[in-house]
């Protein structure tokens, strides 16, 4: 089967999991741009993780509609882009992908042991490490028709970014990119 060329890796995952180390590295590497799904969040979102309660499927919505505007805009330019997301739920997910054929999911797996530690050291951040039972709970991990490209962040990261461009079939592209980090 052809696949349409990857034009936005979607890398997904539960908080703590390296998402934004991944695709900052990812985006350097390749020369694309990179925006982390954090910076789509409404402020009452981030009030409310702050206040560590958990966000509802309400409170979502806007959000993953607003990531999705961002990676039309990207396929529209024909634009390679990383973005960030945790994508915890398969209906997330399918709302994020469907019609979008270029867009491919990277699911960056690790044992909540592994998270908790990573989350610990984390600084500034308005994700608290309590809610970290809550994402597990939540998380139906991708398969199948999503095509997901699985990447255990245990391993080094030089490896992790090693294995998305070679699954992916991607390459450098010849122009500089552009990081959007996480809001102050």
């Amino acid at each position: 089967m052809n696949e349409p060329a990857t034009t936005v890796l979607l890398l997904m995952g539960v908080a703590g999991c390296g998402k934004t180390t991944t695709a900052v590295r990812l985006a350097k590497k390749l020369g694309w741009e990179f925006r982390d799904g954090d910076t789509f969040h409404p402020e009452a979102n981030i009030a409310k993780m702050s206040a560590g309660q958990p966000l509802t499927d309400e409170d979502r919505w806007p959000w993953l509609d607003a990531i999705g505007d961002w990676i039309d805009d990207h396929r529209r330019k024909n634009a390679p882009a990383i973005v960030t997301c945790s994508a915890l739920k398969r209906i997330y997910r399918t709302r994020l992908l469907q019609m979008r054929p270029e867009v491919r999911l990277v699911y960056l797996k690790g044992s909540k042991e592994l998270i908790a530690t990573r989350m610990t050291r984390r600084r500034n951040h308005f994700m608290p490490p309590a809610l970290l039972d809550s994402q597990f709970a939540t998380l139906e991990e991708p398969r199948g028709i999503e095509r997901p490209i699985v990447v255990n962040v245990a391993t080094p990261q030089a490896r992790v970014i090693e294995r998305i461009i070679k699954i992916a079939r991607i390459a450098p592209v010849a122009r500089g990119h552009t990081s959007i980090g996480r809001p102050t």
